[in-house]
Parts: structure tokens; C-alpha cells; sequence
């Protein structure tokens, strides 16, 4: 029997970005789409180019490799033209194969938020698909407020998503905009509204208001739809969107929808899902939920007691599914039976080849354990990790050593009488047993210290022209002053190579020049210096 498609729309850029406290930069908005592209989702929506310079920037130089890259914007104005509304030809003209438009599907909030009648606003939704489809563009529109409109007026609601359908859109998304429909009522109604959309062209997007969004999105398929919008790790604002991490494994992994549908994810993608998870927390500058569904710390973990005994003879007796498929870990919490699996998989993951007998494996497994407790955490530094591993496994050249290093921060009034704080960093290396001293300049302590070590490598300093620091992101561990400190830099290369290091210390500058270290040498690394 043939399985019918389930397509996957991720919104993590544009109503994720409504998070509080989340303010993506450029840099990080460009590192996310990279990481959902590879991940496998049909859709990435990008954010609402013309609404903010980040976002309209972004849509300027950046493109999906594999997903459909998505602008998100509001249908035309009543009383205007389509030609006569800047902000819908700011959204026309965006680089983007799709464009998702909002438009209200409730009577209520057409009168109170638009202003205009139910006629003119069934108006602006067909001109805006038709306008999309003449550029060449694919059309999809999100219903907003649909379920609450339904419920007071069905009719129109009906007639939004039909007027969407009719006009050309190929996907007409039924939104639960306040998150308060509960999944008994996301299936009757979407079986009402698949009598007059097709289910291959609606979607679903839920809000979690109610804790109830997975929950809703998986009966709406049940109910027909055929697209699912949601974001890494439930973000959103308020209680957050449907989280695509916990619905992905359960379309690919549960019979009851594995067997009936099928997703654009590979076994591989799906079993990158706790890196991208983790990774993705890193760059927000949060610590991962540890119970989180499927990636979370805690998912598999079990303390000692009968669990923990009966797991270790049978997983599948406090297991719903193996924790390596989506790739996390068994922990039974008094013994060191779990990991070293988890291990090679990384391994294979960032292209280290290693026998499984090997037995400087263990001695790797020992030191990552050792470093996690310190607060390292790698799941977010590939580039850190990659350069421990083949510490220990061999294959790190010894470029350059690092004999002290000394940073000096300074407050004072420049010549014009305005306050400035300038920071001046010296470095002592040896290269090729020559002994060096840099001094460096900078508007901070790591730039100081990236400036002097940059200053003169000797022969290596060719290789690291084009070496950037585009993104620097501290965590504090355990409280205080005194703290312990995790630092996550990312640097990037003239060719757009982007990588991430981590540095711990209980001094920050300690932490971050650990990071630095470890970028300057996978630099070196990867383009092929020889020691």
C-alpha cells in the first residue's frame, strides 16, 4: 500500500523569532536555515522581508540548498491595488521560491483588526494568491484565528479557505492562533473543512498554549492535512509552536503514522535530530531541556532498581523506541554501560573514521565525560569535538605552542573627552622552535587576544586571512561571580565554511581563548597546513 506524503514547514525564523528573549542576528539566522536544510524540512520560511533590515538583508544573500525558501507577509490592504501596496511587492519581490501569507479567516478579527468588510478581505486573499502564482512564486495561506472563527461564524471561515484554494494556493494552513482548540476539535473540523479544500493542500499550524500543539498537529493529519508548520524545539511566542522535533520522530517512527504517511527525512536525518536539538539551544544561549521528548538528556535515562535492571537485559521493557534512532543515548544512571555508541556515531557524523576495537576509543569516551562534567558541552562545537578526538585518536599536527598570554583592559577618556574602554593583548608562541611575542589591540579582550595571536604565526598566518569571528555566546554554569564559564564562539572562512568551538573556565577570557585556540587549529586543519 502506497503511504501518502506528509510535508513539513518550518517556521523557527519567522514565528520563532517571537520568542521572548530570542532576537536572531544575521549570522545566526543564516547558521539555523543551514541546519534545517540539512535536516531535511520541505519548507524553511525565512522571515518577512521589508518588516525589519535583518530579515529583508537575509532574503538578500541567503537561499536553501534543498528546502523550499520561504517569505512570510501579510495579504494586500483592502482598498488598495496589488501594485499599490508596498508591502506586498516588497514581499513579491523577495528571492524566495514561496510565499506563506497571513490572512484572517475569522469575521471577528476582520472587522475589529482589518477595518474592512468580509467581502474585501475574501478580495485580498484571492488577489495576493494570484499575484504570488504571477511572479512565478508557490502560494501558501495561513488561516489565522481559522478554529475560532469556525467556531463562530463557519461559514466564512469555509469561504476563506476556499477563496485561497480556488485562487491557486497550494497550501491552505488551518491556524490555532491562540492555541486554545483541543485535538477532538482539530479533527471534526478539519474533516469539515476537507469537504471543501483537498487534504493534500491543507496544513496545520499549532500554537501550545493549552500544551496540546503535537497533540493537535498529529490528529489534523489524522483529520487529512497534509502539511505541518511548527519549530525546532517548540519555540514560539507565548507557550510556543508545535515542536517539530517530537513530531518528526513520531510521523517517521509510530506505526500508526509510518505505516499511512511518510516524511522527506532520511533514517540519517532523523537520526540527527538530538544534535540539531542541542545545537540549536546552544545558539540560543540556553541550556536543552532535559526531558524534552526523544532528545532530551533524560529521555532514556533510568536510575537504579528494577528499571534500570530489566533495561539492561531488555531495552525495549522502559523503551518506546531505541535511543540511537534519533540519535541520543541510553543513561542508566549507576553504570557506564551507555555511550560508547553515541561515541562512534559522532564520530561518523563529523567523518572520523575509527575501528570499533580501537581501544584510544575508551580513552576518548573517559575524557568527554570528564569534560562534560567540567560543563563542557559539544553538541553545539563539532569543531571542538572533532579536535579532541583526533588528540586522542592522533592527527592534530602541533602547529604552534602557546607559552602565556597576558590581556590588559583599560577605561579612560580619548582626546575628544568621550569615555572608552580599549583592551591590549600579549601573546608569547613558539612556531617551527622559534619563540615569539604579539601584541594586539582590541574593543575587547577576545578581540585583543585574536588580533596578537593573528599578528604573526610564522608560516600559518597565510592560512588565517580569511579566519572571521562572526558569533561569541557565554553561558554562566553554576552562579556567582566566581562562576564557572562555558564560552561558544563561531568563525567562519573566505569560502563560508562555519564552525564552532567551546572553551570552559572559571575566568571568561580563559574560556574564550581555549575557543580560539581550537578555531585557529581547525583552520589549519582543514586547509591542509603541515606542521
Amino acid at each position: 500500500m502506497s503511504r501518502e506524503r506528509i510535508y513539513l514547514f518550518d517556521t523557527t525564523l519567522r514565528d520563532g523569532a517571537q520568542t521572548p528573549g530570542v532576537d536572531f542576528s544575521l549570522e545566526e539566522k543564516r547558521h539555523i536555515a543551514g541546519l534545517l536544510d540539512e535536516l531535511g524540512l520541505d519548507y524553511v520560511e525565512g522571515g518577512y522581508p521589508g518588516a525589519n533590515p535583518t530579515d529583508t538583508e537575509f532574503f538578500e544573500k541567503n537561499r536553501t540548498k534543498k528546502a523550499t525558501f520561504t517569505a512570510f507577509g501579510m495579504t494586500k490592504r483592502a482598498g488598495r491595488s496589488v501594485s499599490n501596496d508596498p508591502g506586498l511587492q516588497e514581499i513579491l519581490r523577495a528571492e524566495a521560491e514561496a510565499i506563506c501569507y497571513v490572512a484572517k479567516a475569522s469575521d471577528y478579527h476582520v472587522r475589529v483588526a482589518l477595518g474592512c468588510s468580509n467581502e474585501e478581505n475574501l478580495e485580498s486573499i484571492r488577489d495576493s494568491v494570484v499575484a504570488a502564482r504571477d511572479a512565478g512564486k508557490e502560494a501558501l495561506v495561513d488561516c489565522e484565528h481559522f478554529f475560532d472563527g469556525f467556531k463562530s461564524n463557519r461559514e466564512y471561515a469555509l469561504a476563506c479557505a476556499k477563496q485561497a484554494f480556488e485562487a491557486g494556493a497550494r497550501w491552505v494552513v488551518l491556524c490555532d492562533t491562540n492555541g486554545g482548540t483541543l485535538p477532538g476539535e482539530i479533527g471534526e473540523i478539519v474533516q469539515d473543512v476537507a469537504k471543501v479544500v483537498p487534504g493534500d493542500h491543507l496544513g496545520i499550524h499549532a500554537h501550545d498554549d493549552t500544551g496540546n500543539a503535537v497533540a493537535n498537529s498529529l490528529m489534523a493529519v489524522k483529520a487529512g492535512v497534509r502539511q505541518i508548520q511548527g519549530t525546532l524545539n517548540g519555540i514560539g511566542e507565548r507557550c510556543g509552536n508545535a515542536n517539530l522535533v517530537s513530531i518528526i520522530p513520531t510521523l517517521a517512527l509510530k506505526d500508526s503514522f509510518s505505516e499511512h504517511y511518510e516524511i522527506g527525512l532520511s533514517k540519517a536525518q532523523v537520526k540527527d535530530l538530538t544534535h540539531v536539538s542541542r545545537a540549536f539551544d546552544e545558539l540560543l544561549n540556553r541550556a536543552p531541556d532535559r526531558q524534552a521528548p526523544y532528545v532530551g538528556e533524560s529521555a532514556f535515562a533510568t536510575k537504579a532498581g528494577i528499571h534500570a535492571s530489566a533495561i539492561l537485559k531488555a531495552p525495549e521493557t522502559y523503551e518506546h523506541i531505541a535511543p540511537a534512532v534519533v540519535g541520543n543515548q541510553r543513561k542508566v544512571l549507576v553504570s557506564d554501560q551507555a555511550g560508547k555508541s553515541n561515541l562512534f556515531s559522532e564520530l561518523e557524523r563529523i567523518g572520523i573514521e575509527v575501528d570499533k576495537s580501537d581501544t584510544r576509543v575508551d580513552a576518548l569516551l573517559r575524557e568527554v565525560k570528564e569534560r562534560e562534567a567540567q560543563g563542557y558541552a559539544y553538541d553545539a562545537a563539532d569543531a571542538s569535538f572533532a579536535m579532541l578526538a583526533r588528540r586522542i585518536l592522533g592527527g592534530v599536527p602541533n602547529y604552534f605552542d602557546v607559552d602565556s598570554f597576558r590581556v590588559m583592559v583599560e577605561r579612560r577618556h580619548n582626546a575628544n573627552g568621550e569615555l572608552v574602554t580599549m583592551s591590549e593583548a600579549t601573546v608569547k608562541i613558539t612556531v617551527d622552535g622559534e619563540r615569539m611575542m604579539s601584541v594586539g589591540e582590541g574593543n575587547g579582550p577576545v578581540n585583543a587576544l585574536d588580533n596578537a595571536l593573528r599578528k604573526d604565526l610564522g608560516r600559518y598566518s597565510e592560512f588565517l586571512e580569511d579566519l572571521e569571528l562572526v558569533d561569541y555566546k557565554v553561558r554562566i554554569l553554576d552562579g556567582g561571580t566566581e562562576a564557572t564559564t562555558r564560552v561558544l564562539v563561531e568563525s567562519c572562512d573566505g569560502d563560508g565554511n562555519r564552525w564552532f568551538t567551546v572553551g570552559v573556565s572559571g575566568n571568561i577570557v580563559d574560556a574564550s581563548f581555549q575557543a580560539l585556540i581550537d578555531s585557529i587549529n581547525w583552520k589549519l586543519i582543514r586547509d591542509g597546513a603541515t606542521a
